[in-house]
């Protein structure tokens, strides 16, 4: 949510985005629900810091489960990210 909050407000943060990122995947993206793991690709992509282990790590946990919980919204939210990013994550897009 921090990352989420620090882009919504145009606030450039590149330690704080990385620090985030890095944790995030260190931990395995461990806990994050399906709205979590949205709202982080698309906070790193509407701030336009490039986080590849990130987007890796979030495609591979949203195909892992299934992209069960994932509602509209929060695919939509997915699909932009990966594309603002310019990241592409084939196996993500053909779950």
């Amino acid at each position: 949510n921090t990352v989420w909050a620090y882009a919504t407000a145009g606030v450039a943060a590149e330690t704080l985005y990385a620090a985030v990122a890095e944790a995030a995947v260190r931990g395995g993206l461990a806990g994050f629900k399906p709205q979590e793991l949205a709202n982080t690709v698309w906070a790193y992509a509407r701030a336009g810091v490039t986080a590849d282990k990130l987007f890796a790590a979030v495609a591979e946990a949203a195909v892992r489960g299934g992209l069960a919980g994932f509602n509209p919204q929060n695919l939509s939210n997915t699909v932009w990210a990966y594309a603002r990013a310019g990241v592409t994550a084939d196996k993500l897009f053909a779950a």
